[in-house]
């Protein structure tokens, strides 16, 4: 069920450059903390670009996850998160209950979603590289959003990033 995007504070609209993105990721897990979001999915190529390992995104995770959340990661490669990200590592480890990571099968970063994506609101970088893009509370979108990252979770993708290495 759809929830009331009215209540989403978040801004609607274009967005363009790295730190103006990296804001909108940081904004929109305070808001997905505060107002208990029930769903996240992250998708992006490496994450490198993402502020996953600041402090404040880390407790902001830390406040949403709980009963009945889950947050599904999509990469192609989570070399960059291990390397630039340890305190959301750690996290991860810690919150693995809740997280769902999968590895893309893709050729190149070009063809990756970059995109969160909540059922209140999403956050879409057209162009990566540049850091341009578009956020919506719009529903149509929001779906139209979901059946794309659905069809690389489901038949695009495998299991990746584990919470922990066993084995010797």
């Amino acid at each position: 069920m759809q929830a009331d995007n009215h209540e989403c504070p978040l801004p609607a609209g274009r967005f363009e450059g790295r730190e103006a993105f990296r804001q909108l990721v940081r904004d929109a897990l305070t808001g997905a903390a505060s107002q208990a979001w029930p769903e996240l999915v992250l998708s992006d190529f490496d994450f490198a670009d993402w502020p996953l390992g600041e402090k404040e995104v880390v407790e902001s995770l830390h406040r949403w996850a709980g009963h009945r959340r889950r947050l599904t990661m999509l990469a192609g490669n989570f070399d960059a998160v291990a390397r630039l990200h340890p305190r959301f590592v750690h996290w991860r480890v810690r919150w693995d209950h809740v997280v769902v990571a999968r590895k893309a099968r893709t050729l190149g970063s070009e063809e990756m979603p970059s995109v969160l994506w909540s059922p209140m609101w999403m956050l879409q970088r057209l162009d990566p590289v540049r850091s341009n893009g578009v956020s919506s509370r719009e529903a149509q979108r929001l779906t139209w959003q979901r059946e794309q990252l659905d069809e690389w979770l489901q038949s695009r993708s495998a299991p990746g990033f584990p919470a922990s290495v066993l084995g010797l």
